[in-house]
């Protein structure tokens, strides 16, 4: 996605799906179609936590290192939690999304969920549900 589609989104700004280390930003355009027809059947705000990361900071914070869905634009974590969880995970699984990975243990502020659109490959089924 170019930087002019990333400001015409109607839901999300640059600023929150950029890389936190570096502010590039490189989000897929068919993601975010998805991810704003998610965010409209939702009908509430979706506080980003995460969106693109560059492979060095991906490989700070994830185990996926310097690969992983968010390095490709393809992924989001979403910070929210109790019954909006549940919400959110009817709807993304209606609007195709693939990945979900679900945090809701620990402090409330650092509880998520990650959304991503990959399709499977070896060795990686989809759709796929994990935790953290």
């Amino acid at each position: 996605m170019t930087d002019t589609s990333i400001e015409s989104s109607k839901h999300f700004s640059k600023s929150e799906l950029a890389c936190k280390c570096c502010g590039e930003v490189q989000m897929d355009m068919d993601f975010m179609d998805r991810l704003e027809l998610l965010r409209i059947s939702y009908d509430r705000p979706m506080k980003v936590s995460s969106a693109y990361r560059c492979p060095d900071h991906n490989a700070e914070v994830s185990k996926t290192g310097k690969g992983g869905p968010h390095t490709t634009g393809r992924a989001i974590d979403i910070a929210v939690m109790g019954r909006e969880v549940y919400d959110l995970l009817k709807m993304a699984t209606v609007e195709g999304f693939t990945g979900i990975g679900i945090k809701q243990n620990g402090p409330h502020d650092n509880r998520f969920i990650h959304l991503d659109d990959l399709p499977p490959i070896k060795d990686r089924p989809r759709p796929w549900v994990w935790s953290y």
